[in-house]
């Protein structure tokens, strides 16, 4: 490893600052921000202003915004992006903090369709596999998906008339009641499956976004029955949002705590 490049760092810290705020800084605004010396905020202004990273605001002298240059950096950063391949990272950290089955899940009409997986070691677990396609409604990640469309793309996909199978005695086969549960999942931001899509499991799960805010994914942790409790649920509810956020930065989703 090399050394840090004091010059290097400085400038980044300048363009990190534009993150927070109106957007926009003066030269003095640097200066107290990071407490550097004015001479050495001036050059650092000057150069990112000549490459195009800051552009001057129009109509406000001495004030400075991001120019097209990051843009075009975080663009090209986007179009390599794999959600898939991000997933499957993230989840397989988050099972080596749990020791639990995770999964990463999109939405595709009414299913849910599994695109990363990483499994617990545990002998007893849940059997799955990247690839396969569920009822959303039946499913942590399916609620959560659900619970992020807008009213009337859900109205569309689940009318209130509309059939839902069941996969175990405890699935919600009621449009009312699914839009109900999908309610108290949008107010706690998670979702939980008590034996919903397998008898012997349990599932919580949480939202990832992109870079636009939009959810666009969902990860979830699922667990045997005889692992489940109140205390194991909060636990991995932490997690799995910790988890989602991870992967929903990786996404360029930026938080707005």
């Amino acid at each position: 490893m090399g050394r840090l490049v004091p010059a290097v760092t400085r400038a980044l810290d300048i363009l990190e600052l534009f993150l927070d705020g109106d957007g926009t800084l003066s030269a003095p605004d640097i200066v107290r921000k990071l407490q550097l010396p004015r001479t050495t905020v001036h050059e650092l202004v000057t150069t990112l202003a000549a490459r195009s990273y800051i552009v001057p605001v129009p109509g406000q002298p001495g004030r400075y915004r991001l120019g097209v240059r990051p843009y075009q950096l975080g663009s090209r950063y986007a179009e390599q992006l794999d959600l898939a391949a991000e997933g499957q990272q993230v989840a397989r950290s988050v099972a080596e903090t749990c020791d639990e089955t995770v999964h990463v899940a999109i939405l595709e009409g009414t299913d849910v369709i599994y695109i990363a997986k990483v499994d617990s070691t545990h002998a007893v677990r849940m059997v799955s596999a990247a690839g396969r396609r569920l009822p959303a409604h039946c499913t942590s990640v399916g609620k959560m998906l659900l619970a992020s469309l807008p009213e009337p793309e859900l109205a569309a996909r689940i009318p209130d008339g509309a059939e839902l199978a069941a996969m175990t005695p405890n699935s919600i086969t009621d449009p009312g009641a699914l839009r109900e549960a999908l309610g108290e999942i949008r107010q706690r931001g998670i979702a939980v499956e008590s034996r919903e899509s397998n008898p012997d499991v349990s599932c919580v799960a949480a939202p990832v976004r992109d870079r636009t805010g939009q959810v666009v994914a969902a990860l979830s942790i699922s667990v045997p029955m005889i692992r489940w409790s109140d205390e194991r649920r909060a636990e991995l509810e932490q997690l799995a949002a910790k988890g989602a956020a991870e992967l929903s930065e990786r996404l360029g989703h930026r938080s707005a705590a």
